[in-house]
């Protein structure tokens, strides 16, 4: 069973960083896209960042040019490097593994909680 854990979350101010990191049990990500997705209160999950298994990463409007994706295959971890954060930046963040072969399948994390404080 495939198993992602998040870690990184954390409390901070606004305009500054943090770096989330998801480690995959085995090597899911060598044959994976990697994706890390957000919920605040009250609303739904939304993608923040995707990277395919040949690099092409894919962000949303809100967080180009301060958030960059990246992927380590040899340890099966995905990144997420978050800068100039801001307040509406507040939310539990999910990693996501979707595997590049077999029958569509998702997995995710259990989610860290970001909080960026004004």
């Amino acid at each position: 069973q495939v198993q992602l854990v998040e870690s990184g979350g954390g409390l901070v101010q606004a305009g500054g960083s943090l770096r989330l990191s998801c480690a995959a049990s085995g090597s899911i990500f060598s044959r994976a896209d990697g994706g890390w997705y957000r919920q605040a209160p009250g609303r739904t999950r939304e993608l923040v960042a995707s990277i395919t298994s040949g690099g092409y990463r894919n962000y949303a409007d809100s967080v180009k040019g301060r958030f960059t994706i990246s992927r380590d295959d040899a340890e099966n971890t995905v990144y997420l490097q978050m800068n100039s954060l801001k307040p509406e930046d507040t939310a539990v963040y999910y990693c996501n593994a979707h595997p590049t072969y077999g029958p569509p399948r998702d997995y995710w994390g259990q989610g860290t909680q970001v909080t960026v404080s004004s």
